[in-house]
């Protein structure tokens, strides 16, 4: 998926297909001014951001796009369902656009390249642009032959059509805003970060071929996903921070899901790859 120059920034930002966006975005905004500030609303919505960016990072980056563990195939699905709710598609379109971004990260035919088209078009344009639509799943068929995931990634709406009914039924209007409206918004930026931020801003520990940056300010709100460089270095290993002071709260959510037994086989960068001396030692490739 590349832009055409052609390509007007109506047809990438105001097309038909962007209006639930920017309508939830309206949503959130006008929600907190009607209701008024609340500190148990902002809570709510910071535990309802950090739950999901939790079944992102672990579900759809780590397991789906990297499988660099494994687990059962019911939990397998209890992923799936969970990242679906943060209403970033379904997971064989999440994964078959991630592993073709890792294919080209940063040349022609990446998916949401800051270098090539822009930053504008790395953090939301390539997902609103009709070109986004549909896509082509050969390269992920250790996950599209299983229906659960094809049936899931078909309805990709309800999962977080699911939530929503939930927390109104438990908490009314203010839940809603708050725990959906407002944490969806944060949550889309906070992920959309990664494709645009970390390829701009930050430090380079390895020389990989792409821009890709380390930043601990993006990795506290991705749970990790800010050890940008380290991960491209590296992409199959579960934790993206190699150094014991590079926070990545979504390896020590793996490792606790890994002491209980409900996925095995956690792989890590080896040592040889993780000392800043051997950086320019070939990347593995994608599964």
């Amino acid at each position: 998926m590349r832009r055409p120059r052609r390509e007007s920034w109506r047809s990438t930002y105001l097309n038909p297909g962007t209006l639930v966006f920017w309508a939830f975005h309206g949503v959130a905004v006008a929600g907190v001014i009607l209701l008024g500030f609340s500190w148990s609303g902002l809570a709510l919505a910071l535990a309802s951001y950090f739950a999901r960016m939790a079944f992102v990072t672990v579900g759809y980056h780590r397991y789906f796009s990297h499988r660099s563990f494994k687990t059962s195939r019911v939990f397998q699905a209890v992923l799936a369902f969970g990242a679906q709710t943060s209403l970033q598609r379904g997971v064989l379109w999440w994964a078959a656009k991630h592993r073709q971004h890792h294919r080209a990260s940063d040349h022609e035919g990446d998916v949401h390249s800051p270098r090539i088209d822009g930053f504008w078009w790395s953090h939301i344009g390539w997902s609103t642009s009709e070109l986004s639509n549909g896509g082509s799943y050969e390269k992920i068929g250790d996950l599209s032959r299983y229906p659960e995931l094809r049936l899931l990634d078909r309805w990709k709406h309800l999962p977080a059509i699911a939530l929503a009914l939930i927390l109104f039924a438990v908490g009314g209007w203010s839940a809603l805003v708050w725990g959906f409206f407002v944490s969806t918004v944060l949550l889309w930026h906070g992920t959309f970060t990664i494709n645009s931020l970390a390829h701009l801003v930050g430090r380079r520990r390895f020389a990989t071929l792409d821009d890709s940056r380390n930043n601990w300010v993006l990795a506290l709100i991705t749970m990790g996903e800010g050890w940008h460089n380290n991960h491209h270095h590296y992409m199959s290993s579960a934790n993206q921070g190699f150094r014991w002071y590079e926070i990545d709260l979504s390896y020590y959510v793996i490792r606790g899901l890994s002491a209980a037994g409900v996925v095995w086989d956690v792989r890590r960068a080896p040592e040889r790859v993780v000392r800043a001396d051997l950086a320019h030692a070939p990347a593995p490739s994608m599964p």
